[in-house]
């Protein structure tokens, strides 16, 4: 990610992840393009997805930690990106493994 990307992404950190510091919340800039994808406003998103691109998120998608999406968010990307089309079963959303 590129210093500009990063830096479209600071408000987002602080808005998006209110719970920690903007500066915490960056070391892991695909956290906080994770919470603008599942719950964002749209105008937000807009700003992320022209920013970043489509192929960072699909990277933010494909390697989604559990409950990061919900299943609704989740939907929506995968046809969103191109991911899955009407006629392909969506992938399983990311799930806890007990060992």
């Amino acid at each position: 990610m590129t210093e500009s990307e990063l830096m479209t992404l600071r408000p987002f950190a602080s808005k998006y992840i209110w719970w920690k510091r903007t500066d915490d919340a960056m070391v892991t800039p695909e956290r906080v393009v994770a919470q603008v994808m599942n719950i964002g406003d749209y105008g937000d998103v807009q700003v992320v997805a022209n920013s970043i691109g489509d192929n960072y998120l699909c990277h933010v998608l494909q390697h989604a930690e559990i409950g990061q999406f919900s299943a609704r968010s989740w939907t929506y990307w995968h046809y969103r990106l191109g991911l899955v089309t009407p006629n392909e079963t969506m992938p399983e959303m990311p799930k806890r493994r007990l060992e």
